[in-house]
C-alpha cells in the first residue's frame, strides 16, 4: 500500500509541471535546469576522464542545481518514469521531429514478429488460419488504439502513461502484475531478437558458430545504450525507412511472382491454398488449434503499436497527431500486415522444410527469403534488411526495458541501488539487469535454439496481450466512472471512434485468445494428451501474472477485484477540456482546409 500511496502523491505533485514537455520546443543552453557536465577550471577534460566521471552519482551535481534527466526520446519511447520527480522532465530538449514520429510508429511492428516468426505460424497452421488470426487481432488492435488514445489525451501529464492508469482506473494489483509482464516482454525481446539475428545469418553460412555474430551484435548494442539517446532517433528513422521500402518492394515482387511475371517461374496464383491446402491439420480440431496458435504470433507482430500513443505526448497538438496516427494504423494494418501475410501464404507452402522449425538445415530463414529464393540477388538484400530490422528492435528493447524496470523499482521498491541514475541520466543498475537477461541470446548455437526462440516468442506475445487487455479495461472503467459520477464526454478532447463497445470487443477477444492459448498449451496440436512441458513453455507469462496479482493482494490485504466506479478518481491529473473551444478550433481548421488547395484537401483526406 505504501508503494501505491507514494505513486498517488507523485501524480498529484507533478501534474502541473509535465505540460512543459509538450509545449516547450527548445531549451535554452543558459537555463540552469538544463543538464550539462561541468568542466574543470581550465576548461580541459580528457575524453577518458569525462567518460569515467559520467558514471559517478548524480548527487554531486544536484548540489549545484543541475539535475540529470532522461532525454526527451527516452521519456517518449518508454513512457515510464514512475515515481521519478516530475520536475526533472520539464526542461528536456525536444529530440523527436514529426518525421521521426511517423516512421518510428510504422517501423516498430516490422521486426521478428512479421518477418521471421510468421514462418513458424505458417508451418503449424496453414495460410488461411494465419490470415484469419491477423484479421481478428487487427480488429482489437484498432479498438485498443482508440481506447488508449482517449485516455492518453486526458491523462497526458501522467509520467507512467497507461501503466499509471491501470492502478487507479482498474486495480493496483492488476496494475502491478501487468507492469511486471510488460517489463518481462521487453526483457525477452532482446535475447529473442539477437537469437533471430543468428538464425538469419545461417542463410549465408552454417560453418561459423552463431554465437560469434551474437557476441558482436550484443557488444554493439550495449555500447550504443551506454552512449545514450543521441542519434537514436536518426538511426531509427533510417532503419524504419529501409524496412518500409523493403516491405513495399516485396509486395510488388510478390504480385509479379504470383502472376508468373518472373522469368523462368510458372504462374502460382492460389496453388498453395489448394495443395497442400489452406488449413493444416488432419481433422477439424487440429485445424482450429492451428488458428489458436496463430493468435500469439499475430499479437507479437503488433507489439509496439502503442508507441505512437506514447510519442504523441511530445508534440504540440496531440489530438491531431493521434487522429493522423489512427489513419496510419489502418494503412499499416491493411498494407504492411494483411497484404504481407496474404502474399507469404501465396508464395510459400506450409509444408516447406525451410520454414522456421521445419527440420531442414535451412529452416531458420524468413518466409520472405524463401519466397524470393529463386531470384539471384534479391534474397540477400532482403536478408540484410531483415537483420537490420531485428537489430533495431533489439536496440529499442534494451533501451526501453531498462527504463521500464526503473519505473517499476521507483514505484514499488525504491531501493537506491536499483534506481541509481548516473550523471548522464542512465539507469545503470536497470541497464545492467537488462543486459544480463540479454545473455540468454548465446543459446543461439544450441541445438534447441528453435524451441528457445518459440519459448521467448510465446512469453512476449502473452505479455503484450495482458497490456492490451489492461488498456481496454481501463477505458471501460473510465467511461463507467464518468457515467456514475455524472461527468460529460464533452470534457474530452479526443473521443474513441469505436466507443466503449470497441473496448468491450477488444477485451473479450483478448480473453478468448487467452482461453484458446490455454487449450493449445495443455494439449498441443497433434497430441492426444496433456503435455506439461508444452503448457509452461506457452503459458508461463500467464502464470507469472497470476502469481504477481495474488502476491500483491496478499501484501496489500485488499481483495476487491475492481475499484468501484463511484470511488475511481477521475479528477486528479485529468485535463478537463473546454468543449466550446474544441468546437471552435475544429471550425477554424475546417475553414482553413476549405480555402486550401485541392492537393492539400486530398492529402488531408487520406493522411
Amino acid at each position: 500500500m505504501s508503494a501505491e500511496k507514494s505513486n498517488y502523491n507523485h501524480k498529484t505533485n507533478g501534474a502541473s509541471n509535465v505540460d512543459d514537455i509538450i509545449k516547450t520546443v527548445t531549451t535554452s543552453s543558459s537555463n540552469n535546469d538544463s543538464y550539462e557536465l561541468p568542466s574543470n577550471s581550465n576548461g580541459k577534460v580528457s575524453f577518458f576522464q569525462s567518460v569515467k566521471d559520467s558514471f559517478k552519482p548524480a548527487e554531486e551535481y544536484e548540489e549545484k542545481g543541475i539535475k540529470p534527466t532522461f532525454s526527451q526520446l527516452e521519456t517518449a519511447l518508454s513512457g515510464e518514469l514512475g515515481a521519478i520527480d516530475v520536475k526533472n522532465k520539464n526542461k528536456l530538449k525536444r529530440n523527436i521531429k514529426p518525421r521521426h514520429l511517423f516512421l518510428i510508429s510504422i517501423g516498430t511492428g516490422v521486426g521478428t514478429g512479421m518477418l521471421v516468426s510468421t514462418g513458424s505460424a505458417l508451418r503449424q497452421a496453414g495460410p488461411a488460419n494465419l490470415f484469419i488470426a491477423f484479421v481478428i487481432v487487427s480488429s482489437f488492435i484498432y479498438t485498443t488504439y482508440n481506447s488508449i488514445s482517449e485516455l492518453a489525451v486526458v491523462y497526458k501529464d501522467l509520467s507512467g502513461s497507461y501503466n499509471d492508469m491501470f492502478k487507479f482506473l482498474v486495480d493496483p494489483a492488476f496494475g502491478f502484475a501487468t507492469n511486471i509482464c510488460y517489463a518481462l516482454n521487453w526483457l525477452c525481446v532482446l535475447p529473442l531478437e539477437l537469437t533471430t539475428s543468428s538464425l538469419l545469418i545461417r542463410y549465408w553460412t552454417t560453418k561459423v558458430n552463431p554465437d560469434v555474430f551474437v557476441a558482436i551484435f550484443y557488444v554493439m548494442l550495449i555500447c550504443v545504450n551506454l552512449i545514450g539517446g543521441q542519434g537514436f532517433a536518426e538511426f531509427e528513422f533510417i532503419v524504419s525507412s529501409i524496412k518500409l521500402i523493403a516491405v513495399l518492394s516485396f509486395l510488388i515482387f510478390g504480385l509479379i511472382m504470383d502472376l508468373g511475371g518472373v522469368k523462368g517461374q510458372p504462374y502460382i496464383g492460389g496453388k498453395y491454398w489448394r495443395e497442400p491446402g489452406a488449413f493444416r491439420g488432419e481433422n477439424g480440431i487440429n485445424k482450429f488449434k492451428g488458428l489458436c496458435v496463430c493468435f500469439v504470433f499475430a499479437g507479437f507482430s503488433y507489439g509496439g503499436f502503442e508507441s505512437s500513443v506514447l510519442l504523441s505526448s511530445v508534440v504540440e497538438r496531440p489530438v491531431a497527431a493521434l487522429k493522423k496516427a489512427r489513419k496510419m494504423l489502418v494503412y499499416r494494418i491493411v498494407i504492411i500486415y494483411l497484404l504481407l501475410i496474404l502474399f507469404i501464404g501465396f508464395l510459400v507452402p506450409y509444408n516447406s522444410p525451410k520454414l522456421l522449425g521445419g527440420g531442414s538445415s535451412e529452416s531458420d530463414a524468413s518466409p520472405l527469403i524463401i519466397a524470393a529464393s529463386k531470384v539471384n540477388a534479391y534474397p540477400h538484400i532482403l536478408n540484410t534488411v531483415i537483420i537490420m530490422s531485428v537489430l533495431s528492435v533489439a536496440n529499442n528493447s534494451l533501451y526501453t526495458s531498462s527504463r521500464v524496470l526503473h519505473s517499476i523499482f521507483s514505484q514499488f521498491y525504491p531501493n537506491p541501488k536499483l534506481t541509481y541514475i548516473d550523471r548522464r541520466g542512465r539507469p545503470l543498475a536497470c541497464l545492467l539487469i537488462a543486459g544480463l537477461f540479454g545473455l540468454l541470446c548465446f543459446i543461439a548455437a544450441a541445438p534447441f535454439r528453435v524451441t528457445f526462440f518459440n519459448w521467448l516468442l510465446a512469453i512476449s506475445g502473452l505479455s503484450l496481450l495482458f497490456t492490451y487487455a489492461g488498456m481496454n479495461l481501463a477505458h471501460i472503467r473510465f467511461r463507467r466512472a464518468m457515467k456514475v459520477q455524472g461527468r460529460s464526454l464533452n470534457e474530452l478532447a479526443f473521443i474513441s471512434q469505436t466507443g466503449v463497445w470497441g473496448s468491450y470487443w477488444g477485451f473479450i477477444i483478448i480473453v478468448l485468445i487467452f482461453i484458446a492459448q490455454f487449450w493449445v498449451a495443455i494439449v498441443p496440436i497433434g497430441e492426444g494428451k496433456a503435455d506439461a512441458n508444452a503448457f509452461f513453455q506457452n503459458y508461463l507469462c500467464a502464470v507469472v501474472w497470476i502469481i504477481c496479482y495474488i502476491g500483491y493482494k496478499l501484501y496489500s490485504k485488499e481483495w476487491k477485484v475492481l475499484i468501484p466506479a463511484a470511488k475511481i478518481d477521475i479528477i486528479s491529473d485529468r485535463i478537463i477540456h473546454d468543449h466550446e473551444a474544441i468546437l471552435e478550433e475544429e471550425r477554424e481548421a475546417n475553414l482553413r482546409l476549405k480555402n486550401s488547395s485541392f492537393g492539400k484537401r486530398v492529402l488531408k483526406f487520406w493522411c
